[in-house]
C-alpha cells in the first residue's frame, strides 16, 4: 500500500489539536498501564487514515499502533481468536462474524468513498459512467470503450475501440460497498452476482486489495477498477463521474461524499451504516461512498480496553477527524460522532 506522508508539527500545534478534544493530560490514562502497542489488521481502504492517525496517535500516548493493511475479512479473521487488538472492516458484520468474534461491536471510524478509477490512453478525466453501464462492464455485456452506451454518455470525448478490463479484488470491503451498490442499481446483478466481500465477478481480472487494483490500473490500458479515493488521489489516476439517484454525474470528493452520509439521521445500535446510492434528495452525493469501521472486541482485558478506548476516542473525535481530508476522508457527521462517543464509553465500561 502507498505510504502517507504526514508533515512534522510543532509542540504548540499539538497542544492545540488535543486541548480541542480534551485529550492533552499532564499523564495519558494509558501511560500508566504496560500498554506499549496495539495491534490491528484488516481495511486496505482506509489504511492511509490510519497511518496518519497512528503517527499523531504515539506522539499524545505513547503507545504504537501496529496496523496491517491485510483486506478487511483477513482482518475480522484475526480479531476473532485475539491475534489483534482491533479489525478495520468496510463490510459491516454478518451475523455469523457476530457469533465468531465474542462480543465484538463495530464503531463508524471513517467517511470516505470507492472511486471507480480507469487508465485508458489518450482519454483525460472526464469519463461520465452510468450505473447500467458500471454493471454491464463488470457483467461482460459491455466489452469496447466505444460501445454506445459508453460515448452516449460522453458527448465529444473520443473513446477508442479498445477492449475493456474490468478490476476486481478479493475477500475485500472495497468488495462488499461496490456490490453493495450495484445490487442496488441494477436488478441483473442484484439476481447474477449479489453483494458480498467476495463474489464471482464475471468479467475481468481480480487481485488483492488496493494496492493491487492499483497497480493493475497503473499498468493495463483498457482496465477499469473500483479503489479507495485515496489511491487515486495518491497514485494521479482518473476517476470516473458516476451518476447518481438525482441523474447527476458526481466525483468521489470531500463534498461529495458529505453530501451521501448527510443522509444519516440516526445510527442503529449495531452501528452499521450503508449509504450507496443515496435518495434522489441528495442531489450532489456520490454513490458509492461508505462509512469504515472499527471493530473491537468487548473480552478484551481492561488495561487494552483504556488503551483502545484512546484510540478510539482520538480517531473519532474533532482531532482526528481533521486528517485526511486532503486524500478524499471527509469528517464524520456530528450525529455519527456523537453515536460513537457514546459506543466508547460503553465499551470501555463493560471490563
Amino acid at each position: 500500500m502507498p505510504t502517507t506522508r504526514v508533515s512534522s508539527r510543532g509542540v504548540a500545534t499539538l497542544a492545540a489539536l488535543a486541548g480541542a478534544v480534551g485529550l492533552l493530560r499532564a499523564v495519558p490514562a494509558t501511560a500508566a498501564t504496560p500498554v506499549t502497542t496495539l495491534s490491528g489488521a484488516g481495511s486496505t481502504l482506509v489504511a492511509p487514515l490510519i497511518a496518519e492517525w497512528a503517527q499523531e496517535f504515539t506522539v499524545f500516548f505513547g503507545v504504537k499502533i501496529d496496523y496491517a493493511s491485510v483486506g478487511s475479512q483477513a482482518g475480522l479473521n484475526r480479531l476473532a481468536p485475539g491475534s489483534v487488538d482491533f479489525a478495520a472492516t468496510d463490510s459491516p458484520l454478518t451475523a455469523a462474524q457476530v457469533r465468531a468474534c465474542a462480543a465484538c461491536g463495530q464503531i463508524p471510524w471513517a467517511l470516505t468513498a470507492v472511486g471507480i478509477g480507469y487508465h485508458v490512453s489518450g482519454v483525460g478525466n472526464q469519463l461520465r459512467l452510468s450505473p447500467t453501464v458500471l454493471a454491464g462492464i463488470y457483467l461482460g455485456a459491455i466489452t469496447r470503450w466505444n460501445d454506445h452506451r459508453i460515448t452516449a454518455l460522453n458527448p465529444g470525448l473520443h473513446l477508442p475501440a479498445l477492449k475493456i478490463t474490468p478490476v476486481s479484488s478479493n475477500a475485500s470491503g472495497d468488495t462488499y460497498v461496490f456490490t453493495q451498490y450495484l445490487s442496488r442499481v441494477s436488478a441483473t446483478w442484484k439476481s447474477k452476482v449479489g453483494t458480498g466481500d467476495t463474489v464471482s465477478v464475471p468479467a475481468g481480472l481480480s487481485t488483492n486489495g488496493n494496492a493491487g487494483v492499483t497497480a493493475l490500473l497503473q499498468s493495463t490500458n483498457g482496465s477499469i477498477g473500483y479503489v479507495g479515493a485515496a489511491y487515486l488521489i495518491t497514485h494521479r489516476l482518473p476517476a470516473a463521474a458516476i451518476a447518481n439517484a438525482a441523474g447527476n454525474f458526481e466525483y468521489p470528493n470531500l463534498a461529495n461524499i458529505t453530501a451521501a452520509a448527510a443522509t444519516v439521521k440516526s445510527v442503529p445500535a449495531n452501528g452499521a451504516l450503508p449509504i450507496v446510492n443515496p435518495p434522489r434528495k441528495a442531489s450532489t452525493a456520490y454513490p458509492i461512498s461508505t462509512f469504515s469501521y472499527i471493530v473491537v472486541a468487548g473480552t478484551a482485558a481492561a488495561s487494552r480496553k483504556a488503551a483502545l478506548k484512546d484510540w478510539i476516542s482520538f480517531a473519532v473525535g474533532a482531532a482526528g477527524q481533521k486528517f485526511g481530508q486532503s486524500l478524499d476522508y471527509a469528517p464524520l457527521p456530528t450525529v455519527v460522532a456523537r453515536a460513537d462517543r457514546r459506543a466508547v464509553r460503553a465499551f470501555a465500561g463493560s471490563a
